[in-house]
């Protein structure tokens, strides 16, 4: 399949999911991501979900984050020229939606894609060797371009894996996927 193919297929599939599932899904991922060993840096990057698009619920990771005491790290996407600029999560932090239903922050302490240690990645679909698809636009693969190399890249899906997704030479692969039921390794 193409990837607007696969993107039609998944956000299908996803449109069918209800809040209970999305809910248990999401806390299937949070507990199944206790299980990596990644619990041992400081500066973890989370996406805050688009409901509107049914994505995974990350007030779960957000929660073990917290309570692990890391420094959590959200972003401002620029629409203009496709990037992001990651601002550290406080307890001061305002977030308003943009004009794409993303929770952003509205202001906040810059931080650099250098001191990332964790992305947590959202996706449409992954495949069994760690390439991602996502909306289309390319925000995660410019910003995982600006990360230091060691930066560890985790997509969170809830479904499993296609058997193999077509890439692009700018296209960011994963070094693991978390779904529901399963943890890939890449």
């Amino acid at each position: 399949m193409t990837k607007p193919e696969l993107r039609k297929k998944y956000r299908a599939l996803r449109q069918q999911l209800t809040e209970n599932d999305i809910e248990n899904k999401s806390i299937a991922i949070a507990n199944r991501l206790l299980q990596l060993d990644i619990w041992q840096y400081s500066f973890y990057h989370i996406f805050l979900p688009i409901e509107e698009q049914k994505e995974i619920n990350t007030e779960y990771i957000l929660n073990i984050l917290a309570g692990k005491d890391k420094n959590i790290v959200i972003s401002k996407s620029n629409f203009e020229n496709f990037t992001m600029s990651p601002f550290l999560l406080t307890d001061n932090t305002k977030l308003k939606k943009n004009a794409y239903n993303i929770p952003e922050p509205v202001d906040g302490i810059p931080i650099s894609n250098q001191q990332i240690d964790v992305v947590f990645v959202p996706l449409l679909v992954f495949d069994k060797t760690g390439n991602r698809i996502g909306y289309g636009k390319g925000f995660y693969d410019r910003f995982l371009a600006e990360c230091k190399p060691e930066t560890i890249k985790i997509g969170l899906s809830f479904f499993d894996a296609e058997k193999e997704i077509k890439v692009a030479k700018n296209d960011v692969t994963l070094d693991y996927c978390v779904t529901p039921n399963r943890l890939f390794q890449f």
